[in-house]
């Protein structure tokens, strides 16, 4: 199953055609993409009795984030470990989490307005769970998934990194706009593999990181036995999964967003989200 949203307004992917929810149901589910999750297992089976999606068509113009408003927004830190080599970091023995406050959630066409000098990238396969985990065991947790989606853990590196030792870590990942999503939610039975995604992220037409999901240190279901063990997981809520190598704090020299550049992301089976960067006040070149 292939979800996304038009103008707010939930849609679902028929053979080569969107249809909208609301309409179709007939007023069962709301048009409110964030309000099918409390009742994902309701609307699945619902789903299943229509037409299966047919070969990735283009989103619409206005897709948004396909969980807008989920209640909780957690982020993976450290989680390739060519990543952690160009950040000098040693692999971790557990799962590094940060908040990654839920009010920087945005569309995947929204632009991005730099808050500074040293906003970087970085590409993540996002999850969205689909149904309430505490304690689960991780031979069970892709039950406990609604879909995946492409997102940019967009990171101000001089908020994040100030102080020491870092104070900012949350704050300097959650500026508005800086938790882009979409455009897709694809169920993981659309996948091949949903452990094994080619996962790539574009600079201005450059490729700048490139990997598949397969080299996370802590896979998805790793990651959901971990966290429900630790907190309760809620229908809608997001997760970060993590990035590859290839950041702009990692090269040398460091490089980070500048106005008129534009980030393509890419995730096998997911299309693309395509993200455009603009300056706000007192930020420009």
């Amino acid at each position: 199953m292939r979800l996304t949203s038009d103008a707010g307004r939930l849609c679902l992917q028929e053979g080569i055609e969107l249809v909208d929810v609301a309409t179709a149901s007939e007023g069962r589910f709301t048009a409110d993409p964030q309000a099918i999750y409390p009742r994902w297992a309701e609307f699945r089976s619902w789903a299943a009795a229509r037409t299966p999606a047919g070969p990735p068509v283009a989103p619409p113009a206005q897709a948004g984030a396909p969980a807008p408003r989920p209640g909780q927004s957690i982020g993976i830190g450290v989680n390739y470990a060519d990543h952690a080599a160009e950040a000098a970091i040693d692999l971790p023995a557990a799962p590094v989490v940060f908040p990654k406050f839920s009010s920087c959630i945005a569309a995947p066409s929204a632009a991005l307005i730099l808050s500074g000098d040293r906003v970087d990238w970085e590409v993540e396969l996002v999850v969205v769970i689909g149904a309430t985990a505490r304690n689960v065991a991780e031979v069970h947790a892709w039950e406990y998934v609604a879909g995946l989606t492409i997102g940019q853990d967009i990171s101000d590196r001089g908020l994040q990194f100030a102080g020491s030792p870092p104070q900012q870590f949350g704050i300097g990942k959650s500026l508005p706009g800086f938790g882009p999503i979409g455009p897709w939610l694809v169920t993981p039975d659309e996948l091949a593999d949903p452990d094994d995604l080619e996962i790539i992220c574009m600079l201005n037409g450059e490729i700048v990181q490139h990997s598949h999901t397969k080299h996370l240190i802590f896979g998805v279901s790793a990651l959901i036995a971990y966290l429900s063990r630790h907190l309760t997981l809620n229908p809608g809520d997001v997760l970060f999964t993590g990035t590859p190598a290839g950041v702009g704090f990692g090269r040398e020299p460091a490089v980070y967003l500048r106005p008129g550049d534009e980030l393509v992301s890419r995730i096998e089976g997911m299309g693309e989200l395509v993200t455009r960067v603009v300056t706000g006040a007192g930020h420009g070149r």
